[in-house]
């Protein structure tokens, strides 16, 4: 069986007591990464009395080498061993590793489920103060400013069509100056949330206008919502 487990975005305390069972039950544990993994199972140990009835193989399990490890994955989900993939922080396959191999059991008839848990981009689009009715996930945007002032385009298209749908984003603090240069050179004057830092110390969620939100010094894990 595979287990698809989602992680704690910032905060473990929100690890459930469910993907703390799954997790410390499982034969084999795919990472995207060991260290924030090891940080997880330490967590996992301090809020819950629960004991790994068998030996745990950690492998990493990142996106240059998902390719690679495939076959071995398969050969223990063949074996009848419990597999469970977690990524860096929230869910797995949603811009994280996992994809080609839910792909691949899907296809080979293996079965896999499902442990929830907190999402980046639902927290943040309940913290934008945004109708959350309607809304499209867009992954990261190009980091290209051609690609990318023309995916904003065809977003602004979009709301004609769908004058109530909110898109949702990750960005990179680096370039997040130029994505809201994007809305004003384009001259689209959406309502914008950016949050960052969801559920960590440091939380923070900003609204305004590009225009108003250029300029400001952010850190940390971001997401965009414009409506």
């Amino acid at each position: 069986m595979l287990n698809i487990v989602a992680t704690p975005i910032g905060n473990l305390d929100d690890i459930s007591l469910r993907q703390a069972k799954i997790l410390v039950s499982s034969d084999v544990i795919l990472a995207e990464d060991t260290r924030s993994a090891q940080i997880l199972f330490e967590a996992i140990k301090t809020r819950y009395t629960l004991h790994a009835p068998r030996y745990t193989k950690l492998i990493s399990y990142y996106k240059e080498k998902e390719f690679e490890k495939l076959p071995e994955v398969i050969e223990y989900l063949r074996q009848g061993r419990n597999v469970s993939l977690i990524s860096e922080s929230g869910s797995p396959l949603v811009c994280d590793p996992g994809y080609l191999l839910v792909k691949t059991c899907i296809k080979e008839k293996i079965p896999l489920t499902v442990v929830p848990g907190p999402s980046a981009v639902i927290s943040s689009l309940v913290l934008s103060g945004f109708d959350p009715s309607e809304f499209m996930f867009l992954g990261f945007l190009p980091k290209k400013p051609s690609e990318k002032n023309k995916l904003i385009n065809k977003l602004k298209s979009i709301k004609v069509f769908f004058p109530d749908m909110v898109f949702a984003f990750y960005e990179s603090s680096r370039r997040i100056d130029e994505t809201l240069q994007s809305f004003m050179t384009l001259n689209w004057n959406p309502d914008i949330s950016i949050c960052r830092e969801v559920t960590k110390k440091f939380e923070e969620t900003i609204r305004g206008k590009a225009n108003e939100l250029i300029g400001k010094l952010y850190k940390g894990e971001i997401t965009i919502l414009v409506k």
